[in-house]
């Protein structure tokens, strides 16, 4: 009864904090969308089409993976199968704030920020009537 317990404490703890380095052929993906049966498709930093990966065993039923989170991806995983699987996910990222510091975060994902127009924007005319138009009686 312990061991599915403790293969889900291992887990959480390895997907908690990011590695010092990331192996040459690991490389970090966006989830675009869940594929069914554990396939995931993925959009790398480079912006090519979409790639898909599998979840391996460890992780199925212990660790969520929702669309527009991160993972780390081992684009090796399948070179010796000729299949339609692009990698395997090795990793999740879930504290996106302590990867994004890493040297190896894909300059592609930084988040940019967005700043707001002193113009008059939607904010203005928010919860406002449309201007009253004359009916052909009033003129």
């Amino acid at each position: 009864m312990g061991k599915p317990k403790r293969n889900l404490l291992a887990t959480a703890a390895e997907t908690s904090s990011p590695p010092a380095i990331l192996d040459e052929d690991h490389i970090i993906a966006l989830v675009k969308k869940a594929e069914g049966n554990n396939l995931y498709s993925v959009e790398l930093p480079s912006g090519t089409k979409p790639l898909l990966v599998e979840l391996p065993s460890r992780f199925r039923s212990q660790i969520w993976i929702k669309r527009g989170g991160y993972v780390v991806v081992d684009r090796s995983a399948f070179d010796d199968r000729e299949n339609k699987l692009g990698g395997e996910i090795v990793n999740v990222v879930r504290d996106e704030k302590q990867w994004r510091k890493q040297a190896y975060w894909p300059p592609e994902f930084v988040k940019k920020p967005t700043y707001l127009d002193d113009s008059e924007d939607d904010e203005s005319t928010a919860g406002k009537m449309p201007p009253a138009q004359k009916s052909d009686s009033e003129e």
